[in-house]
């Protein structure tokens, strides 16, 4: 045994995770399809060169009105 042995730690934390897992067996493969309905999402680089290409440039100050259509 070694002298830098540590004594088993597991945090509650863990342990709260560990049960509810046990609990709800299908939880992670509903965590991955709840992931891909939003995030795992393939890029269209064309489309999204176009959203970038249309966005407008802020002026430094938001609420400023030089340089606003609507301003005299």
């Amino acid at each position: 045994m070694s002298i830098f042995a540590r004594p088993h730690y597991t945090s509650e934390v863990t342990l709260f995770i560990d049960e509810l897992k046990a609990k709800k067996p299908t939880l992670e493969a509903e965590q991955r399809q709840g992931r891909a309905i939003w995030w795992d999402k393939k890029l269209d680089r064309s489309e999204q060169a176009d959203y970038l290409d249309a966005a407008v440039p802020q002026q430094p100050y938001v609420y400023g009105t030089s340089g606003h259509p609507n301003s005299k």
